[in-house]
């Protein structure tokens, strides 16, 4: 498999492109996606109408963490690799760890803060329609393991096989429409969560490092938050973090 991102990562458009020897798998059995498009809107209605959104959006050098992820794939067989996605979802997790007004739900009229960091990924399903089903304790998984579920959570949610609890359970949200071509996405908050991240596409842009300037892979990356829980101070100490750790990819 080649990869098609900075330094030749592997991406998930790589990874979906690969013709499968395995027949898709049928959807199950009364499963409507109807039904669940509905559910989708009428929860983001809800989002709309119920909660302050605010947003806020860092540009982010992230050459660190790509050519970090194009030393491990050079050693792995394809099945193996990482991509880019995995160490946006583990930085986002040990960010909301560190900044917990973002980390958790806001029911019966007031925030009620998690003591666990369940990252919700949002994944196409392809009768239409997204969900974002979580990736539990995502803060104590090594990457790794991260990327493990990433793959199995996209497998299942694409053959309709995802759980309730899945659904159910995303302390924060990471959504991401990179890999389509936006540069930046202000996503709406999945009711009762507080907070969802939402990634760009990855384009090389001139950057100042050490006082040159240099080609770099720049990501931006945005944060909408709801504004009776934190306030753009806080939110700002968010994305600032997340940047930091991506910075450092090795710490991941």
């Amino acid at each position: 498999m080649r990869g098609t991102g900075p330094g030749g990562a592997v991406l998930l458009a790589d990874v979906e492109a690969v013709p499968s020897a395995q027949p898709a798998a049928p959807r199950p059995a009364g499963f409507d996606f109807s039904q669940m498009r509905a559910a989708i809107a009428a929860a983001m209605s809800r989002s709309k109408r119920e909660i302050p959104h605010y947003y806020l959006t860092d540009t982010i050098d992230i050459q660190p963490a790509a050519d970090r992820v194009a030393r491990i794939n050079a050693e792995r067989a394809p099945e193996a690799r990482l991509l880019l996605g995995a160490l946006f979802v583990k930085a986002t997790a040990l960010a909301a760890r560190s900044y917990p007004e973002f980390n958790g739900r806001y029911e019966d009229g007031g925030f009620r803060q998690s003591p666990a960091v369940h990252v919700g990924v949002a994944i196409a399903i392809r009768g239409g329609g997204l969900v974002a089903p979580a990736i539990h304790d995502t803060d104590t998984l090594p990457l790794d393991a991260v990327m493990a579920r990433l793959r199995d959570l996209t497998a299942r949610v694409r053959a309709g096989r995802f759980r309730g609890s899945e659904l159910a359970d995303p302390t924060i949200t990471v959504s991401s429409l990179g890999e389509r071509g936006v540069e930046a996405l202000y996503a709406v908050i999945y009711p009762p969560q507080v907070a969802i991240i939402g990634m760009g596409k990855v384009v090389e842009r001139p950057w100042v490092v050490g006082g040159e300037i240099r080609a770099r892979s720049i990501l931006k990356a945005t944060l909408s938050a709801d504004h009776r829980v934190s306030d753009g101070h806080k939110g700002a100490l968010l994305l600032r973090e997340i940047d930091a750790l991506l910075q450092k990819p090795e710490a991941l």
